[in-house]
């Protein structure tokens, strides 16, 4: 159950991201409030991950996934282009959580 709540959390962190760019500097009321709703509900669930997960790891994996999603957010919808360093920084992101999620000692698998 843990797990589905850190994935909860970083969808509902990526979807308040995505929708950042809509409150035009927080001057437009509902993408705003939309905002607001899901980081609340990015954090609370990420709060109950940690009850179990130990905190260093969890952000580890919420942080990197959020990055690769966004970005993806990003070329797709906002139709934003990432050059040779930025999609290698990605990867390297990317493959940081798979190390973790694959060989850490840390997580319950």
């Amino acid at each position: 159950m843990h797990y589905l709540y850190l994935a909860l959390a970083i969808v509902s962190e990526v979807i308040a991201t995505s929708l950042m760019p809509l409150t035009q500097g927080f001057t437009r009321l509902w993408p705003s409030l939309a905002v607001a709703v899901g980081y609340g509900v990015a954090f609370y669930c990420l709060s109950l991950t940690l009850k179990i997960l130990p905190i260093g790891v969890i952000y580890a994996i919420w942080s990197g996934a959020g990055i690769a999603l966004i970005a993806v957010v990003g070329t797709v919808f906002f139709k934003q282009s990432l050059d040779t360093p930025a999609l290698i920084g990605i990867g390297l992101i990317v493959a940081g959580v798979l190390v973790l999620n694959l060989f850490s000692k840390t997580l319950p698998h």
